[in-house]
This record gives C-alpha cells, sequence and structure tokens, in this order.
C-alpha cells in the first residue's frame, strides 16, 4: 500500500487524489486557478473526506451495530484510512478500501469502499460504490464533504451565493453539541438563493435532511460552481467562522437526532445492505468557463 497521491489532468483541469482517504487534495484549472481548499489546522486540516460509516456525530461518540458497541468519532473512520490505488489512468483512478482487523474492532461487517475520481472537460465526477462482501446485513450511512475556496479565485470582491435548481427553501435541524435537534427550522433559502455570509454559521453546519438537489455556487454575475447528485437525499453546508472555504456536503444519512440511542440502523437515512449487496453514490462540480 502507498501513500503517494495520484495525479489525473485532462488539459482543462488537475486533480491530485491521495491514497490517504482517497482524498481530493488539489483541483486546479490549466490557467492556475485553485478551487479546492488546501487545508489548514488553523481552520480545518481536511480538503474532500470521505464520511463512512456514519455522517456525523453519534450519542457519546459511540455506536452500536451488529450487536456490538465501540467508540466512533464524527464522521467515521474512512476519512483516515489508507485505500489502495486498484487502477489509474491520465483522467480517471479508482481506490478501495476494505475491511480489516482495525476496523472489525469498531465495525464488524465485511466491506468494500469503491471510490473513482474522473475528469470530462471541466467537469470531476466522483463516484463510491459501497459493498457488503459478508454474510449479515450491514447498516451505514455515507457522504461527501468537498470543501471549496471562498471566494472563488478571480472573484474576490464579488458576493457568493448558493442558488437550488427548483428555487426551493428545504427546512432545516439545528446543530446540539453535533446531534440534530428533532424539530424542523425554517430554511434560509428565499426563492432558491441564498449568499453566503460569516453570521449563517455562527452556530455551526446548516443541515438540510432530504434537502439535497442541484445546486450552483458563486458569484451570480460570473463562472461559477455547478453541482448534481446522485442517490445523496441530504445537504449540508459548512463554512467555519473567518475560514476561506465553503463546504458543499451532499449525504445519505446524517447524525443522530438528540435523544436517540447508537444504533446505526436508526440513524436518520442510514441504510442497511444485504449479504451481497452494492449501493452507490456520487457528485459532479463542473467548473463553468
Amino acid at each position: 500500500m502507498t501513500t503517494a497521491d495520484t495525479l489525473l489532468s485532462n488539459g482543462h483541469l488537475s486533480l491530485s487524489v491521495a491514497s490517504l482517504g482517497a482524498e481530493m487534495q488539489a483541483l486546479c484549472t490549466a490557467t492556475g486557478g485553485s478551487y479546492l481548499w488546501a487545508g489548514d489546522a488553523a481552520f480545518w486540516t481536511g480538503r474532500a473526506p470521505l464520511l463512512f460509516p456514519i455522517v456525523g456525530r453519534a450519542p457519546g461518540d459511540v455506536i452500536s451495530a451488529g450487536g456490538q458497541e465501540a467508540a466512533m468519532s464524527q464522521h467515521g473512520f474512512a476519512r483516515r484510512s489508507l485505500f489502495d490505488l486498484v487502477e489509474a489512468s491520465e483522467t480517471a483512478c479508482h481506490h478501495v478500501l476494505r475491511a480489516s482487523e482495525q476496523t472489525r474492532a469498531v465495525y464488524p461487517f465485511d466491506f468494500a469502499l469503491h471510490v473513482t475520481h474522473r475528469l470530462d472537460g471541466r467537469t470531476v465526477q466522483c463516484d463510491v460504490t459501497v459493498e457488503n462482501a459478508g454474510v449479515v446485513p450491514m447498516p451505514f450511512g455515507f457522504g461527501f464533504h468537498p470543501a471549496f475556496r471562498w471566494p472563488l479565485p478571480g472573484a474576490e470582491a464579488a458576493p457568493h451565493v448558493v442558488t437550488l435548481a427548483s428555487g426551493g427553501n428545504p427546512d432545516r435541524r439545528a446543530l446540539n453539541d453535533g446531534l440534530l435537534e428533532p424539530a424542523p427550522l425554517p430554511g434560509p433559502f428565499v426563492a432558491g438563493r441564498l449568499e453566503i455570509e460569516e453570521a449563517l454559521f455562527a452556530e455551526g453546519a446548516l443541515v438540510f435532511p432530504n434537502g439535497a438537489e442541484a445546486l450552483r455556487y458563486g458569484p451570480e454575475d460570473g463562472p461559477g460552481l455547478r453541482f448534481a447528485f446522485r442517490n445523496l437525499p441530504d445537504l449540508a453546508l459548512w463554512k467555519p467562522v473567518g475560514a476561506p472555504f465553503l463546504c458543499i456536503e451532499p449525504w445519505h444519512g446524517t447524525a443522530s437526532y438528540v435523544g436517540d440511542g447508537p444504533e446505526i440502523a436508526a440513524r436518520p437515512n442510514s441504510l442497511t445492505l444485504a449479504a451481497g449487496e452494492t449501493a452507490t453514490f456520487g457528485y459532479s462540480v463542473t467548473l463553468e468557463a
């Protein structure tokens, strides 16, 4: 197993993907614009982690699955695990994480997490297939957590807006020590539009259960980023106050609700795969010219 990064390039974009977490490290245009957050411990060392087998926090940071309880920190262990590079070309790479003694100690299932990054013109496509390679049902949640620069390159003076394709305003849930409050709150979007401001995130991430849909991020009068999601019903937006990035996070599953127990299967929007089954999740981001 190697820890080297894999570099993809197609003449429009270059993308670097690490074997640690199968995490994107840098996304740049041919003209030198850098769109992905570069990681800085002053705010957050992550760049685009993969969240598995849970999304968000568990009560007391303890999960229960397969008749076993174990400590598990927020967002699970995949983001801190070394993946194997299975295949790579100039424009695509495939990493995989398989169950090990270390993972079974906290999550007693045989699984495989297949991650593919691909460049297509000015689009980055990331697909993840979760496989139950064991003989018992396997509960889990999965999510993406990419961070993009705020403001975007060349648009430092312009307000940045997240615009939902439907023009809607999904309900959100407040966070209480990393867990979700059960009562829905009115969302902050107005006709599908949300201008990104520091004050929005004074109390943490904005979480929209069942609120994910195609969206755009960036200045309204200039190039931005267009997102599309596959099999990812939940959405979060997060920006630590003062941080020069915005996380646009599509998930299948969320943190537990306040008052819930530790069972992974009972978490909001969790999934359970039968033996031999798979589930695939994906998102794409297109850099407008």
